[in-house]
């Protein structure tokens, strides 16, 4: 074998580092695109929950229209709660709270051992009832500030759920729905009490309730009209299917 000189040895060296580098830039980016799953592959398809009605600006005014001295007649309060499973123990939320006014008396109804969650998006309200909460001695009244589609309520934590004169407002009912069926612990029951209308009129038909909460993967128990006498036109009682 011929001596090779030191100056001729480098240059080999040096082509042969080139030759690999080319090679490496070359495959390279077919590796990264081997690699990278396309979005098409990767994406999580997100159900279409969009719906095409109207719906009533949520109420801001006094608190004090909520308090009128009949309207646990009217409404015939304690047969609703009946009806909704409320006992001592229960787990309850009251969504579109307000002042408090049906959290209260669900209060009383599940009694120390139960909760009643009390949910509004609105600070001010959510603030006033756990005021009227430590006021009047409600120590398992928890006060939560929603969202506009989710009630922000664990997973599987209550039994019975009223959506009291608020159902018109929720400007995103299926997540709602969906958010609240979530919450519900098996055989609980959800109930709806509003009056008929196209949605921005402060109601929303019946039929245009039980349609979207089947969406929601509620199915319909029961339907009642006893509530007329507070301006209520329906109190519709839902549990929860299989799957949505």
């Amino acid at each position: 074998m011929l001596p090779v000189s030191p100056s001729v040895a480098l240059r080999i060296i040096f082509w042969a580092v080139s030759a690999l580098l080319i090679a490496g830039q070359s495959t390279r980016p077919e590796q990264a695109q081997q690699q990278k799953p396309s979005p098409a592959a990767s994406a999580t398809p997100t159900p279409d929950l969009r719906i095409d009605r109207p719906t009533s600006e949520p109420y801001t005014g006094a608190l004090s229209i909520f308090e009128d001295p009949k309207r646990a007649e009217k409404l015939q309060i304690d047969r609703v709660m009946d009806l909704l499973g409320i006992r001592a123990g229960s787990s309850v939320a009251d969504i579109g709270a307000g002042s408090g006014w049906f959290s209260v008396r669900a209060a009383q109804r599940v009694g120390p051992a139960g909760t009643v969650y009390a949910v509004d998006i609105n600070d001010e309200y959510i603030n006033h009832i756990k005021s009227r909460a430590e006021k009047e001695g409600f120590s398992n009244i928890r006060a939560v500030l929603g969202k506009e589609d989710d009630p922000v309520l664990a997973a599987g934590s209550v039994d019975s759920i009223l959506v009291l004169k608020t159902y018109h407002e929720f400007s995103k009912p299926i997540n709602m729905l969906l958010a609240m069926r979530k919450a519900m612990r098996k055989g609980a029951l959800l109930g709806i009490i509003d009056k008929n209308g196209e949605g921005d009129d402060h109601g929303l038909d019946a039929d245009k309730v039980i349609e979207e909460a089947e969406r929601a993967g509620l199915v319909l128990v029961s339907q009642h009209d006893f509530v007329k006498p507070d301006n209520m036109d329906y109190f519709l009682i839902f549990r929860k299917t299989d799957a949505p």
